[in-house]
């Protein structure tokens, strides 16, 4: 069974919208404006890159990191790794060619059928609404979350606001930074 695990660069009361820069966020680009840069910190992203097996997006963080990430030097294993995308709407015609090997699945049944499969961990990056599913569904095994000290009062939050029963985590791994950023790793409790 592979583990699947969610990262994401998250302010202190939760949001992780848009935290690169992306259009359309009053707050967009969060994570470089408004925190100093400290090489460090981003250690765990590095790590993530050369144990993932492959990377699980939803439609639109695909959409987004397809159009930048394949000419990017810093991410020579995410680019190389097979890409699952969860969408309903996606269509083959649709999937950047210079990016790798895509396949697209259209519900959480695959994405669990897709886990009870051999081979390495599988990251899910950005794509706030799918990480909601993920995590409603309980199909999440792992948190890697670097958490910036901000508070930026509105966007998209990590989890939904669905009402759930109480989901137990263990904190297996954490550094504070000089920069105020947090890396909190949580394994999800069964």
């Amino acid at each position: 069974m592979r583990t699947l695990i969610s990262t994401a660069f998250v302010s202190l009361d939760g949001v992780m919208e848009a935290p690169g820069g992306e259009p359309g966020y009053r707050n967009s680009g969060w994570t470089f404006k408004e925190v100093d840069f400290l090489l460090e910190a981003y250690e765990i992203k590095g790590r993530e890159q050369q144990e993932a097996a492959a990377m699980l997006l939803g439609r639109v963080s695909y959409e987004g990191f397809s159009q930048v990430w394949p000419d990017m030097a810093e991410f020579p294993e995410y680019n190389a790794m097979p890409k699952y995308v969860v969408s309903t709407t996606l269509t083959e015609d649709k999937l950047a060619s210079n990016w790798g090997e895509t396949t697209i699945l259209r519900s959480l049944d695959e994405v669990a059928a897709l886990k009870e499969t051999e081979g390495g961990p599988i990251i899910v990056q950005g794509s706030v609404a799918l990480n909601h599913s993920l995590s409603d569904a309980g199909l999440i095994d792992r948190y890697h979350l670097l958490v910036f000290p901000l508070l930026l009062g509105a966007g998209k939050r990590l989890f939904s606001a669905t009402d759930k029963d109480t989901q137990k985590l263990k904190l297996v791994e954490y550094e504070a930074y000089a920069n105020g950023i947090q890396k909190n790793v949580f394994d999800v409790v069964r």
